[in-house]
């Protein structure tokens, strides 16, 4: 979903577009940072990334990837997982913190999709259906449980601490195995299999399914 040519056809749309896209990805990162403090660790702290400063969080690649394909990143939140207070439930709920964020905005922006006096104009419309595309697939991206992403760090909460550690022995081959499966389409799938499920937990709490 390349978002760059809203860019020639709507140049006022895409600069109102460009904020809640980029705070979008830089929610997802600050999240991480406060859960983790909450749950003990000051890392992201004293980095200076417990902030809604762009400046310290965008990451150029990512930034790009978001309008030319449709999703990206912000520079990784750094999080020393030995000082969570609760290992396992921090290692959870941190992991979380920034799907369940994105799933957030996602949800307030279909709510107010649902307003009739909001959606009568086009480009409001527009930028809400994008905003909420963009943040589901954010959400489902980063819950695939393939280091590193979010939802690899779920699934190790759950795991013995040997497996945790022959899991986490992974990492170094994940963003590799990411974008091989990613090119080939095989993780295409289980994307569309999270979002809509996400799509579904969106609309049960907005009781627009019963």
């Amino acid at each position: 979903m390349g978002l760059i040519s809203i860019l020639f056809r709507d140049p006022k749309a895409f600069l109102v577009l460009f904020i809640p896209l980029i705070y979008s990805v830089i929610a997802h990162e600050a999240a991480h940072g406060w859960v983790a403090y909450i749950f003990g660790d000051d890392t992201a702290k004293r980095a200076g990334r417990l902030t809604i400063n762009p400046m310290a969080h965008l990451d150029p690649v990512g930034t790009l990837m978001l309008f030319f394909v449709g999703f990206g990143w912000a520079k990784p939140v750094p999080v020393n997982y030995s000082n969570l207070k609760n290992f396992r439930a921090g290692l959870v709920c941190v992991a979380l913190a920034g799907c369940l964020t994105n799933i957030l905005i996602a949800t307030v922006a279909i709510y107010f999709l649902q307003q009739e006096h909001i959606v009568a104009n086009q480009s409001i419309a527009m930028i809400l259906l994008i905003v909420a595309k963009v943040n589901i697939i954010l959400g489902a991206f980063n819950l695939i449980p393939i280091p590193p992403l979010d939802g690899s760090k779920v699934v190790m909460g759950f795991l013995p601490r040997e497996a945790q550690l022959q899991f986490a022995r992974l990492e170094p081959y994940g963003f590799p195995i990411l974008i091989i499966l990613l090119f080939t389409g095989l993780l295409d799938p289980v994307i569309v299999f999270v979002k809509s499920l996400i799509v579904l937990f969106i609309s049960v709490i907005l009781g627009l399914v019963t």
